[in-house]
């Protein structure tokens, strides 16, 4: 019987249960809402692209995309969103250029669908509406898995994916 009285305590203790202050985050507690978080709004496109050789793809949503996600997100948050893509995306393709040249930079908004096609004929299709992210990297060998990059540390993605 204690037992059981113990573990429901750990249960209701850890599970999240109630309404309690310390489980809000600093900026919940200021405000007192809780930060919507959205889903990316589907493509305005269904075209596929294809990629058969060493690459980074670069996407981006397209611009109905982008009205719809600022429509549904704070200014401030979208334009950093927005901020971030954009010199993110820019350091990864200095990166790119100046120590991986041998790597072809693909770039898309107007594909809702990345084909990688392997070098065995293995086929890869990635749905980019399954990806929430406004943009992104994949990196592309030609052999293994296509691999969605950490733009924020594209330096130790690119040599990992590339050198492994």
């Amino acid at each position: 019987m204690v037992a059981a009285a113990i573990g429901l305590f750990v249960f209701f203790s850890c599970s999240g249960h109630g309404d309690s202050e310390k489980n809000k985050t600093k900026e919940e507690q200021e405000s007192g809402t809780i930060p919507v978080r959205y889903k990316k709004p589907p493509s305005s496109f269904n075209d596929t692209i294809i990629i058969t050789v060493h690459s980074a793809v670069f996407y981006n949503s397209d611009s109905l995309q982008l009205e719809k996600i600022k429509a549904i997100t704070d200014n401030p948050v979208y334009e950093s969103n927005v901020h971030d893509c954009f010199f993110q995306m820019r350091n990864a393709r200095i990166v790119l250029k100046k120590y991986w040249p041998q790597i072809e930079i693909t770039d898309t908004y107007q594909h809702r669908y990345l084909l990688f096609v392997k070098a065995n004929n293995n086929k890869t299709c990635i749905d980019l509406n399954s990806k929430n992210d406004m943009c992104g990297i994949f990196l592309f060998d030609g052999v293994k898995e296509p691999q969605l990059a950490d733009m924020m540390n594209i330096d130790t993605a690119l040599e990992y994916y590339f050198s492994h």
